[in-house]
């Protein structure tokens, strides 16, 4: 079978793209959901204390924060 090779350019695209699938084929026993689903709710946790934030910006900002760290751990 060929490898597919990834487009140059576009690596950090690619690679969420493809998270983003497993994740939303596989739902809950793919490895990224649960701590990305976590780290939505403490956003959203966060989010009810500041005044300024709306929850659904907080589980927003954690949960992407979160995809991102899976995506680039350094």
């Amino acid at each position: 079978m060929a490898d597919r090779k990834k487009p140059q350019g576009s690596d950090f695209i690619y690679d969420a793209r493809h998270e983003l699938a497993g994740m939303l084929e596989e739902g809950l026993s793919h490895p990224s959901t649960k701590p990305v689903l976590a780290y939505g709710a403490l956003g959203a946790a966060a989010a009810v204390v500041l005044p300024f934030v709306g929850v659904p910006l907080g589980f927003a900002a954690g949960a992407g924060y979160k995809f991102y760290k899976r995506l680039r751990p350094d």
